[in-house]
Protein backbone atom coordinates (compact mmCIF):
# COMPACT_ATOMS: atom_id res chain seq x y z
CA UNK A 1 0.00 0.00 0.00
CA UNK A 2 1.05 3.45 -0.62
CA UNK A 3 2.78 5.34 2.68
CA UNK A 4 -0.10 7.82 3.33
CA UNK A 5 -2.65 4.95 3.47
CA UNK A 6 -0.07 2.96 5.58
CA UNK A 7 0.46 5.77 8.34
CA UNK A 8 -3.49 6.40 8.62
CA UNK A 9 -3.64 3.36 9.54
CA UNK A 10 -0.63 2.90 12.07
CA UNK A 11 -0.11 6.07 13.31
CA UNK A 12 3.39 5.17 15.20
CA UNK A 13 4.76 3.49 11.95
CA UNK A 14 8.25 3.79 11.85
CA UNK A 15 9.34 4.10 8.29
CA UNK A 16 13.07 4.22 6.73
CA UNK A 17 14.76 3.68 3.39
CA UNK A 18 15.57 0.49 2.11
CA UNK A 19 19.10 -0.26 1.15
CA UNK A 20 19.25 -3.24 -1.13
CA UNK A 21 22.87 -3.22 -1.77
CA UNK A 22 23.23 -3.40 2.04
CA UNK A 23 21.42 -6.15 2.49
CA UNK A 24 22.62 -8.08 0.06
CA UNK A 25 26.33 -7.36 0.98
CA UNK A 26 25.33 -7.88 4.48
CA UNK A 27 23.85 -11.00 3.28
CA UNK A 28 27.23 -12.29 1.67
CA UNK A 29 29.30 -11.53 5.30
CA UNK A 30 26.67 -14.10 6.35
CA UNK A 31 27.21 -16.45 3.97
CA UNK A 32 30.51 -16.86 4.48
CA UNK A 33 30.21 -17.04 8.10
CA UNK A 34 27.83 -20.01 7.50
CA UNK A 35 31.01 -21.96 6.22
CA UNK A 36 31.62 -23.21 9.38
CA UNK A 37 28.73 -25.59 9.25
CA UNK A 38 29.48 -26.71 5.48
CA UNK A 39 31.74 -25.08 2.51
CA UNK A 40 28.62 -25.33 0.05
CA UNK A 41 26.86 -21.69 0.83
CA UNK A 42 24.60 -20.03 -1.63
CA UNK A 43 22.91 -17.74 -2.20
CA UNK A 44 19.48 -17.36 -3.14
CA UNK A 45 18.15 -14.70 -5.45
CA UNK A 46 14.49 -14.54 -5.71
CA UNK A 47 12.10 -12.23 -7.25
CA UNK A 48 12.57 -9.17 -4.20
CA UNK A 49 16.46 -9.44 -4.67
CA UNK A 50 18.51 -12.06 -2.43
CA UNK A 51 17.02 -13.00 0.66
CA UNK A 52 18.42 -15.87 1.96
CA UNK A 53 20.97 -18.55 2.14
CA UNK A 54 21.24 -22.23 1.04
CA UNK A 55 23.03 -24.53 3.27
CA UNK A 56 24.12 -28.16 1.53
CA UNK A 57 24.91 -29.97 4.61
CA UNK A 58 24.97 -33.38 2.93
CA UNK A 59 28.03 -35.06 4.73
CA UNK A 60 28.42 -32.23 7.30
CA UNK A 61 25.85 -32.66 9.56
CA UNK A 62 27.27 -35.27 11.56
CA UNK A 63 29.82 -33.42 12.57
CA UNK A 64 27.77 -31.44 15.15
CA UNK A 65 25.64 -34.17 16.21
CA UNK A 66 23.00 -34.43 13.18
CA UNK A 67 20.48 -32.06 11.51
CA UNK A 68 18.54 -30.75 15.00
CA UNK A 69 21.54 -30.41 17.12
CA UNK A 70 23.09 -28.21 13.54
CA UNK A 71 19.63 -26.48 12.81
CA UNK A 72 19.75 -25.74 16.78
CA UNK A 73 23.04 -24.73 17.13
CA UNK A 74 22.61 -22.22 14.02
CA UNK A 75 19.12 -20.52 15.45
CA UNK A 76 21.04 -19.73 18.58
CA UNK A 77 24.34 -18.22 16.92
CA UNK A 78 22.06 -15.99 14.99
CA UNK A 79 19.78 -15.16 17.58
CA UNK A 80 22.37 -14.66 19.72
CA UNK A 81 23.24 -11.76 17.05
CA UNK A 82 19.94 -10.30 17.19
CA UNK A 83 18.91 -12.17 13.45
CA UNK A 84 15.61 -12.79 13.46
CA UNK A 85 15.51 -16.32 11.18
CA UNK A 86 13.07 -18.96 9.31
CA UNK A 87 14.72 -22.10 9.07
CA UNK A 88 13.88 -25.64 7.38
CA UNK A 89 15.96 -28.22 6.39
CA UNK A 90 14.67 -30.91 3.46
CA UNK A 91 16.13 -32.77 0.76
CA UNK A 92 15.62 -30.27 -2.39
CA UNK A 93 15.98 -26.53 -1.86
CA UNK A 94 13.06 -25.69 -2.88
CA UNK A 95 11.35 -27.82 -0.30
CA UNK A 96 13.83 -26.23 2.23
CA UNK A 97 12.90 -22.68 1.02
CA UNK A 98 8.95 -23.61 1.20
CA UNK A 99 9.25 -24.85 4.94
CA UNK A 100 11.46 -21.95 6.00
CA UNK A 101 8.92 -19.35 4.74
CA UNK A 102 5.58 -20.39 5.22
CA UNK A 103 5.68 -23.57 7.40
CA UNK A 104 3.67 -23.20 10.76
CA UNK A 105 6.61 -25.27 12.55
CA UNK A 106 9.51 -23.97 13.83
CA UNK A 107 12.68 -24.80 12.18
CA UNK A 108 10.53 -28.22 10.71
CA UNK A 109 13.47 -31.05 9.75
CA UNK A 110 11.34 -33.06 6.46
CA UNK A 111 12.35 -36.40 6.02
CA UNK A 112 13.51 -37.93 2.55
CA UNK A 113 10.42 -38.63 0.41
CA UNK A 114 8.12 -36.91 2.30
CA UNK A 115 7.98 -33.77 0.13
CA UNK A 116 4.21 -34.27 -1.83
CA UNK A 117 2.47 -34.02 1.58
CA UNK A 118 4.52 -31.13 3.54
CA UNK A 119 4.54 -28.99 0.62
CA UNK A 120 0.72 -30.18 -0.58
CA UNK A 121 -1.16 -27.32 2.04
CA UNK A 122 1.13 -24.54 1.74
CA UNK A 123 0.04 -21.24 -0.18
CA UNK A 124 1.11 -21.22 -4.28
CA UNK A 125 3.83 -18.32 -3.24
CA UNK A 126 5.56 -21.57 -1.80
CA UNK A 127 6.83 -22.70 -5.31
CA UNK A 128 9.64 -19.14 -6.24
CA UNK A 129 6.82 -18.20 -8.58
CA UNK A 130 6.96 -14.90 -10.39
CA UNK A 131 4.18 -12.55 -8.72
CA UNK A 132 2.52 -12.65 -11.75
CA UNK A 133 2.20 -16.12 -11.84
CA UNK A 134 0.72 -16.65 -8.20
CA UNK A 135 -1.82 -13.95 -8.97
CA UNK A 136 -2.85 -15.78 -12.53
CA UNK A 137 -2.99 -18.79 -10.47
CA UNK A 138 -5.25 -17.68 -7.38
CA UNK A 139 -7.44 -16.35 -10.01
CA UNK A 140 -8.11 -19.93 -11.66
CA UNK A 141 -8.71 -21.54 -7.91
CA UNK A 142 -5.21 -22.69 -7.55
CA UNK A 143 -4.35 -21.56 -4.43
CA UNK A 144 -1.92 -24.55 -2.90
CA UNK A 145 0.87 -26.72 -3.88
CA UNK A 146 -1.44 -29.70 -3.60
CA UNK A 147 -3.74 -28.16 -6.47
CA UNK A 148 -0.90 -28.76 -9.03
CA UNK A 149 0.39 -32.13 -7.48
CA UNK A 150 -0.68 -34.87 -9.47
CA UNK A 151 -2.73 -32.39 -12.51
CA UNK A 152 -2.26 -33.01 -16.29
CA UNK A 153 1.29 -30.90 -17.30
CA UNK A 154 0.25 -30.18 -20.76
CA UNK A 155 -2.56 -27.11 -19.64
CA UNK A 156 -0.08 -25.78 -17.21
CA UNK A 157 3.14 -26.22 -20.02
CA UNK A 158 1.04 -24.37 -22.88
CA UNK A 159 -0.49 -21.35 -20.54
CA UNK A 160 2.25 -20.59 -17.79
CA UNK A 161 5.85 -20.29 -18.39
CA UNK A 162 7.69 -23.43 -18.19
CA UNK A 163 9.58 -21.56 -14.34
CA UNK A 164 5.62 -23.13 -12.79
CA UNK A 165 6.26 -26.62 -13.64
CA UNK A 166 10.39 -26.08 -13.20
CA UNK A 167 10.16 -24.88 -9.74
CA UNK A 168 6.85 -28.08 -8.78
CA UNK A 169 9.81 -30.24 -9.93
CA UNK A 170 12.81 -29.43 -8.04
CA UNK A 171 10.64 -28.88 -5.03
CA UNK A 172 9.30 -32.52 -5.03
CA UNK A 173 12.62 -33.52 -6.79
CA UNK A 174 12.14 -35.10 -9.90
CA UNK A 175 14.58 -32.28 -11.48
CA UNK A 176 17.89 -31.43 -9.89
CA UNK A 177 18.94 -27.61 -8.94
CA UNK A 178 22.10 -26.52 -9.07
CA UNK A 179 23.10 -24.22 -6.73
CA UNK A 180 25.59 -21.09 -7.68
CA UNK A 181 27.94 -20.96 -4.27
CA UNK A 182 29.75 -18.19 -3.10
CA UNK A 183 32.69 -19.43 -2.48
CA UNK A 184 33.96 -22.39 -4.67
CA UNK A 185 34.05 -25.93 -2.00
CA UNK A 186 37.43 -26.46 -1.34
CA UNK A 187 39.51 -29.96 -2.58
CA UNK A 188 40.46 -30.89 0.97
CA UNK A 189 39.24 -29.30 4.17
CA UNK A 190 39.38 -29.94 7.94
CA UNK A 191 38.27 -27.84 10.11
CA UNK A 192 37.90 -28.34 14.69
CA UNK A 193 35.40 -26.53 17.09
CA UNK A 194 37.55 -25.43 19.97
CA UNK A 195 36.47 -25.91 23.75
CA UNK A 196 37.53 -22.24 24.82
CA UNK A 197 38.09 -19.18 22.46
CA UNK A 198 41.88 -18.76 21.61
CA UNK A 199 43.71 -15.38 20.19
CA UNK A 200 46.88 -15.67 20.29
CA UNK A 201 49.61 -16.42 17.16
CA UNK A 202 51.20 -19.33 18.74
CA UNK A 203 47.73 -21.20 19.86
CA UNK A 204 46.47 -20.48 15.99
CA UNK A 205 49.59 -22.06 14.54
CA UNK A 206 49.24 -25.01 16.77
CA UNK A 207 45.80 -25.87 15.60
CA UNK A 208 46.79 -24.90 12.12
CA UNK A 209 49.64 -27.61 12.34
CA UNK A 210 47.35 -30.30 13.39
CA UNK A 211 44.82 -29.64 10.89
CA UNK A 212 47.53 -29.88 8.08
CA UNK A 213 48.40 -33.33 9.75
CA UNK A 214 44.56 -34.31 9.24
CA UNK A 215 45.07 -33.63 5.14
CA UNK A 216 48.40 -34.92 4.33
CA UNK A 217 47.19 -38.44 5.04
CA UNK A 218 44.45 -37.88 2.55
CA UNK A 219 46.95 -35.71 0.01
CA UNK A 220 49.16 -38.51 -0.04
CA UNK A 221 46.67 -40.88 -0.99
CA UNK A 222 45.61 -38.76 -4.26
CA UNK A 223 49.01 -38.28 -4.91
CA UNK A 224 48.44 -34.61 -4.51
CA UNK A 225 49.75 -31.74 -2.35
CA UNK A 226 48.87 -28.80 -1.02
CA UNK A 227 49.52 -25.56 -3.96
CA UNK A 228 46.86 -22.76 -2.33
CA UNK A 229 45.85 -22.73 1.29
CA UNK A 230 42.95 -20.68 3.28
CA UNK A 231 42.97 -20.70 6.74
CA UNK A 232 39.27 -19.71 7.97
CA UNK A 233 39.04 -18.17 11.65
CA UNK A 234 35.56 -17.77 12.71
CA UNK A 235 35.43 -15.20 15.47
CA UNK A 236 32.63 -15.35 18.75
CA UNK A 237 30.52 -12.65 17.30
CA UNK A 238 30.14 -14.38 14.15
CA UNK A 239 33.03 -12.54 12.01
CA UNK A 240 35.35 -14.41 9.75
CA UNK A 241 39.13 -13.86 8.38
CA UNK A 242 40.57 -15.72 5.86
CA UNK A 243 44.41 -16.33 5.92
CA UNK A 244 44.96 -16.85 2.31
CA UNK A 245 48.63 -19.27 1.79
CA UNK A 246 50.06 -19.49 -1.53
CA UNK A 247 53.04 -22.09 -2.18
CA UNK A 248 55.76 -22.16 -5.03
CA UNK A 249 55.43 -26.10 -5.03
CA UNK A 250 52.71 -28.61 -3.77
CA UNK A 251 53.53 -29.83 -0.55
CA UNK A 252 51.99 -32.52 2.52
CA UNK A 253 54.54 -30.42 5.09
CA UNK A 254 52.59 -29.43 7.93
CA UNK A 255 56.24 -27.95 9.39
CA UNK A 256 56.24 -26.21 6.33
CA UNK A 257 52.53 -24.59 6.19
CA UNK A 258 52.93 -23.65 9.96
CA UNK A 259 56.43 -21.82 9.25
CA UNK A 260 54.60 -19.95 6.06
CA UNK A 261 51.60 -19.48 8.59
CA UNK A 262 53.96 -17.57 10.88
CA UNK A 263 55.03 -15.13 8.89
CA UNK A 264 51.39 -14.21 7.16
CA UNK A 265 50.42 -13.53 10.52
CA UNK A 266 52.87 -11.54 11.76
CA UNK A 267 52.83 -9.35 8.84
CA UNK A 268 48.43 -9.27 8.93
CA UNK A 269 48.83 -9.19 12.69
CA UNK A 270 47.13 -5.96 13.05
CA UNK A 271 44.03 -6.07 10.74
CA UNK A 272 43.55 -9.42 12.32
CA UNK A 273 41.41 -8.69 14.92
CA UNK A 274 40.75 -11.60 17.50
CA UNK A 275 37.85 -10.08 19.48
CA UNK A 276 36.54 -12.12 22.04
CA UNK A 277 38.76 -14.94 20.18
CA UNK A 278 38.33 -17.75 17.69
CA UNK A 279 36.30 -20.41 18.55
CA UNK A 280 36.42 -22.85 15.31
CA UNK A 281 38.97 -23.17 12.39
CA UNK A 282 38.98 -24.36 9.33
CA UNK A 283 41.97 -25.04 6.66
CA UNK A 284 41.06 -25.66 3.29
CA UNK A 285 42.95 -27.04 0.55
CA UNK A 286 41.64 -24.61 -2.97
CA UNK A 287 44.37 -26.05 -5.35
CA UNK A 288 45.73 -28.98 -5.29
CA UNK A 289 48.45 -30.26 -7.52
CA UNK A 290 50.29 -33.71 -8.20
CA UNK A 291 53.49 -34.68 -6.85
CA UNK A 292 55.79 -36.93 -8.19
CA UNK A 293 57.25 -39.30 -5.83
CA UNK A 294 60.93 -39.24 -5.63
CA UNK A 295 63.26 -42.13 -4.61
CA UNK A 296 64.79 -41.51 -0.95
CA UNK A 297 68.81 -41.78 -0.70
CA UNK A 298 70.45 -41.68 2.24
CA UNK A 299 72.48 -38.22 1.30
CA UNK A 300 70.52 -35.55 -0.84
CA UNK A 301 72.19 -34.42 -3.67
CA UNK A 302 73.74 -31.21 -3.64
CA UNK A 303 70.97 -29.92 -6.50
CA UNK A 304 68.19 -31.35 -4.72
CA UNK A 305 69.18 -29.40 -1.64
CA UNK A 306 69.32 -26.45 -3.65
CA UNK A 307 66.14 -26.68 -4.87
CA UNK A 308 64.14 -27.20 -1.40
CA UNK A 309 66.37 -24.21 -0.15
CA UNK A 310 65.28 -22.22 -3.10
CA UNK A 311 61.73 -23.34 -2.75
CA UNK A 312 61.53 -22.53 1.09
CA UNK A 313 63.05 -18.84 0.51
CA UNK A 314 60.93 -18.51 -2.18
CA UNK A 315 57.73 -19.44 -0.08
CA UNK A 316 58.88 -17.13 2.64
CA UNK A 317 59.30 -14.39 0.64
CA UNK A 318 56.11 -14.13 -0.65
CA UNK A 319 54.30 -14.42 2.86
CA UNK A 320 57.07 -11.00 3.90
CA UNK A 321 56.37 -9.50 0.60
CA UNK A 322 52.94 -10.53 -0.75
CA UNK A 323 52.49 -12.74 -3.52
CA UNK A 324 53.13 -10.98 -6.11
CA UNK A 325 56.16 -9.05 -4.50
CA UNK A 326 58.39 -12.45 -5.63
CA UNK A 327 59.09 -13.40 -9.11
CA UNK A 328 60.97 -15.90 -11.17
CA UNK A 329 63.09 -15.85 -14.85
CA UNK A 330 62.86 -18.58 -16.83
CA UNK A 331 64.87 -18.96 -20.16
CA UNK A 332 63.26 -18.40 -23.48
CA UNK A 333 64.10 -20.36 -26.49
CA UNK A 334 64.71 -16.72 -28.52
CA UNK A 335 68.46 -15.18 -28.57
CA UNK A 336 66.99 -11.62 -28.51
CA UNK A 337 68.37 -10.54 -25.19
CA UNK A 338 64.66 -8.58 -24.05
CA UNK A 339 62.93 -12.08 -24.93
CA UNK A 340 65.45 -14.86 -23.92
CA UNK A 341 63.86 -14.85 -20.63
CA UNK A 342 59.99 -14.24 -18.79
CA UNK A 343 58.66 -13.67 -15.20
CA UNK A 344 56.45 -16.07 -13.69
CA UNK A 345 55.35 -16.16 -10.64
CA UNK A 346 56.42 -19.73 -9.34
CA UNK A 347 59.74 -22.03 -10.65
CA UNK A 348 59.23 -23.45 -13.43
CA UNK A 349 60.96 -27.30 -12.91
CA UNK A 350 60.89 -28.03 -16.65
CA UNK A 351 63.04 -24.81 -17.39
CA UNK A 352 66.89 -24.89 -17.81
CA UNK A 353 69.13 -22.20 -18.47
CA UNK A 354 72.35 -22.79 -20.78
CA UNK A 355 75.29 -24.58 -18.94
CA UNK A 356 77.86 -20.87 -18.02
CA UNK A 357 80.73 -22.34 -19.92
CA UNK A 358 78.51 -22.50 -23.28
CA UNK A 359 76.72 -18.96 -22.25
CA UNK A 360 77.43 -15.84 -24.33
CA UNK A 361 78.60 -13.50 -21.60
CA UNK A 362 75.29 -11.51 -20.24
CA UNK A 363 74.65 -8.77 -17.70
CA UNK A 364 72.42 -8.91 -14.75
CA UNK A 365 70.81 -5.62 -14.76
CA UNK A 366 69.38 -5.65 -18.36
CA UNK A 367 67.62 -1.77 -18.90
CA UNK A 368 63.96 -1.99 -19.80
CA UNK A 369 65.14 0.00 -22.62
CA UNK A 370 67.91 0.13 -25.09
CA UNK A 371 69.17 3.59 -24.13
CA UNK A 372 70.83 5.67 -27.07
CA UNK A 373 74.35 6.76 -26.86
CA UNK A 374 76.90 8.47 -28.60
CA UNK A 375 80.20 6.32 -29.86
CA UNK A 376 83.10 7.13 -31.79
CA UNK A 377 84.96 4.69 -33.63
CA UNK A 378 88.42 3.94 -35.56
CA UNK A 379 86.16 2.74 -38.53
CA UNK A 380 82.26 2.13 -38.41
CA UNK A 381 82.34 -1.64 -38.15
CA UNK A 382 85.37 -1.12 -35.49
CA UNK A 383 85.26 -1.37 -31.58
CA UNK A 384 84.26 1.84 -29.75
CA UNK A 385 86.68 3.78 -28.86
CA UNK A 386 84.79 6.81 -26.47
CA UNK A 387 81.36 7.09 -25.13
CA UNK A 388 78.99 9.23 -24.30
CA UNK A 389 76.10 7.74 -21.64
CA UNK A 390 73.64 9.79 -19.84
CA UNK A 391 75.61 13.25 -20.20
CA UNK A 392 78.96 11.88 -19.26
CA UNK A 393 82.14 10.90 -21.75
CA UNK A 394 84.62 8.10 -21.28
CA UNK A 395 87.53 6.57 -22.66
CA UNK A 396 86.51 3.00 -23.70
CA UNK A 397 89.66 0.79 -22.09
CA UNK A 398 88.85 -2.47 -23.08
CA UNK A 399 86.12 -3.89 -25.80
CA UNK A 400 85.45 -7.36 -26.37
CA UNK A 401 83.29 -8.53 -29.05
CA UNK A 402 81.55 -8.15 -31.49
CA UNK A 403 78.79 -10.85 -30.69
CA UNK A 404 76.45 -10.41 -33.75
CA UNK A 405 72.77 -10.95 -32.89
CA UNK A 406 70.62 -10.82 -36.11
CA UNK A 407 66.35 -10.36 -36.35
CA UNK A 408 64.31 -13.71 -35.72
CA UNK A 409 62.88 -14.41 -39.51
CA UNK A 410 60.00 -16.09 -38.46
CA UNK A 411 58.71 -13.36 -36.06
CA UNK A 412 57.02 -10.01 -36.26
CA UNK A 413 59.99 -7.90 -36.96
CA UNK A 414 61.76 -9.74 -39.03
CA UNK A 415 63.46 -6.92 -41.12
CA UNK A 416 64.80 -5.25 -37.49
CA UNK A 417 68.53 -4.18 -38.04
CA UNK A 418 71.33 -6.40 -37.21
CA UNK A 419 72.83 -5.73 -33.78
CA UNK A 420 76.66 -5.99 -33.09
CA UNK A 421 77.19 -6.46 -28.97
CA UNK A 422 80.64 -5.33 -27.34
CA UNK A 423 80.65 -5.83 -23.85
CA UNK A 424 83.09 -2.77 -22.95
CA UNK A 425 84.89 -1.36 -19.59
CA UNK A 426 86.14 2.78 -19.40
CA UNK A 427 88.25 4.34 -17.46
CA UNK A 428 86.70 4.38 -14.07
CA UNK A 429 86.22 0.69 -14.31
CA UNK A 430 82.44 0.77 -14.97
CA UNK A 431 81.42 -2.42 -17.28
CA UNK A 432 78.43 -2.00 -20.34
CA UNK A 433 76.94 -4.22 -22.90
CA UNK A 434 76.21 -1.96 -25.85
CA UNK A 435 75.56 -2.82 -29.72
CA UNK A 436 75.26 -0.96 -32.75
CA UNK A 437 72.38 -1.41 -34.56
CA UNK A 438 72.83 -2.25 -38.42
CA UNK A 439 76.00 -3.35 -40.24
CA UNK A 440 77.68 -0.44 -41.80
CA UNK A 441 77.22 -0.31 -45.61
CA UNK A 442 74.97 -3.14 -45.82
CA UNK A 443 71.71 -1.91 -43.46
CA UNK A 444 73.04 1.93 -42.97
CA UNK A 445 75.09 4.32 -43.26
CA UNK A 446 74.92 5.56 -40.13
CA UNK A 447 74.98 3.54 -37.70
CA UNK A 448 73.67 3.85 -33.85
CA UNK A 449 74.56 2.93 -30.57
CA UNK A 450 72.25 1.70 -27.59
CA UNK A 451 73.27 0.59 -24.16
CA UNK A 452 71.35 -2.69 -23.12
CA UNK A 453 72.60 -3.62 -19.96
CA UNK A 454 75.04 -2.92 -17.04
CA UNK A 455 77.71 -5.24 -15.31
CA UNK A 456 78.49 -5.00 -11.66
Amino acid sequence: MHLADARARLGSLQVDQAEPAADAAALERLAHWATRYTPSVALFEGASGTDGLFLDITGAAHLLGGEENLLADLAARLAAAGLPTRLAVAETPGAAWALAHFARKTNPILPAGAECAALAPLPIEALRLDPATAVTLRRLGLKRVGALIGQHRAPFAVRFEKELLLRLDQALGHRPEPLALASPPPTYTASRTLLEPIDSEEAIVAVATRLMEDLAPRLEADGAGARVLRLTLYRMDGIAHEVPLGLALPTRSPEHVARLLRLRLERHARSLEAGFGFETLRLSVTVAEAMTPRQRTLTRSEEAERARRCTLLHDALRQRLGPRSVRHLAPVESHIPERSEMSCPKPQPTSSWPPLETAQPRPPLLLARPEPADVIALVPDGPPQRIRWRGALSAIAGAQGPERIAAEWWRDGADAPTRDYYLVEDATGRRLWLYREGIPGRETTAPRWFVHGVFP
